[in-house]
């Protein structure tokens, strides 16, 4: 009897520490993507250094956030600082290029240096697990959230993880985006 107790209290406690295992929120650093040439990116890569993921579309009425994209990470990029685009195509067709004719837009129109992805689905059924991760609690530990519209932009600590979501219609370079890159 003794012997089924104590067996009992030892699968009940590795349960407990397994689903507490279970709860810890994976970081951006979990993730591989593709960039928008077919290589492999690592986002291990960017541990140490704060990241603006944004969702990007060639064909929109806030397209012109390119330029204060580039300005922004022109000017932060040697503090630890960084963005990733991911094209998507998710809102009223505003990203209907393949992967290469989006990178010769970028660079053709807004001489864009800052990494861009290939292009995902950033909401939806086809939803990208990178996105999954920053629109889910259950992915980030941190908070619920939904894509809106293009441009919409994910801010990452140096550890990978989500401080803050900003509004499609948030400018790039943004007084309190600019603060936070800068503390």
């Amino acid at each position: 009897m003794k012997i089924v107790l104590s067996l009992s209290m030892v699968l009940f406690f590795n349960c407990i520490l397994s689903q507490t295992n279970n709860q810890v929120p994976k970081s951006i650093h979990n993730f591989n993507v593709q960039d928008i040439y077919g290589n492999d990116f690592d986002f291990k890569s960017l541990k140490g250094k704060k990241v603006m993921v944004v969702n990007t579309a060639s064909k929109c009425g806030l397209t012109n956030q390119y330029t204060n994209l580039e300005k922004l990470y022109k000017q932060f990029k040697n503090k630890n600082f960084i963005i990733v685009g991911f094209p998507a195509n998710n809102f009223l067709w505003q990203e209907p290029g393949s992967n290469e004719k989006i990178a010769n837009f970028c660079k053709e129109n807004y001489g864009v240096s800052f990494p861009m992805m290939s292009k995902i689905s950033v909401k939806g059924s086809t939803i990208h697990p990178v996105y999954k991760f920053l629109t889910k609690k259950s992915e980030n530990g941190v908070l619920d959230s939904s894509v809106s519209w293009n441009f919409q932009k994910y801010l990452i600590d140096e550890n990978g993880y989500i401080v803050r979501v900003v509004s499609p219609r948030t400018k790039p370079d943004d007084q309190s985006i600019i603060d936070w890159i800068s503390s």
